[in-house]
């Protein structure tokens, strides 16, 4: 069996980057913290920072499909997101799917009772990609994309 690894996930914005902590052991993610993006070119020394604190294993990165499945215009640089974290910090990267993810993550603080308007306080995008990295967790994959 392999040995539990530690990963981090990003849920791409151009403005904000939202991100989670999540390990295999237990299947589990947590919203970590939201980084803000100047048109989609994050604060690259906040990643390594995190990466660094962290020591992930492998980083997953929300890939926004549209609801048939086909390719966003997000879709591209979310994926070119991905290839820059590969290429910089040397980690295995795995894109997932994330539809509905930022849907679900704002859904659960309206079920806590939460009001639009406090959404800017809150990590929306932080809870979004712990539901990416909860999603990619859960489908245990058996090749890495």
């Amino acid at each position: 069996m392999d040995r539990p690894q530690r990963l981090l996930g990003f849920d791409y914005g151009t403005r904000q980057i939202g991100v989670a902590v999540g390990q295999t052991l237990t299947g589990n993610a947590q919203p970590l913290c939201v980084l803000k993006a100047r048109d989609g070119i994050p604060d690259w020394q906040q990643i390594a920072a995190l990466i660094d604190e962290w020591k992930p294993d492998a980083l997953v990165v929300g890939l926004p499909l549209n609801m048939d499945g086909t390719p966003s215009d997000m879709s591209a640089r979310a994926q070119k997101f991905a290839r820059r974290l590969e290429g910089r910090y040397h980690l295995a990267v795995h894109c997932v799917d994330e539809r509905l993810s930022t849907f679900e993550a704002k859904q659960t603080l309206r079920d806590a009772r939460r009001t639009p308007s406090s959404y800017r306080d809150d990590p929306v995008d932080a809870l979004a990609a712990a539901l990416l990295l909860q999603t990619w967790l859960g489908e245990k994959p058996t090749e890495h994309s």
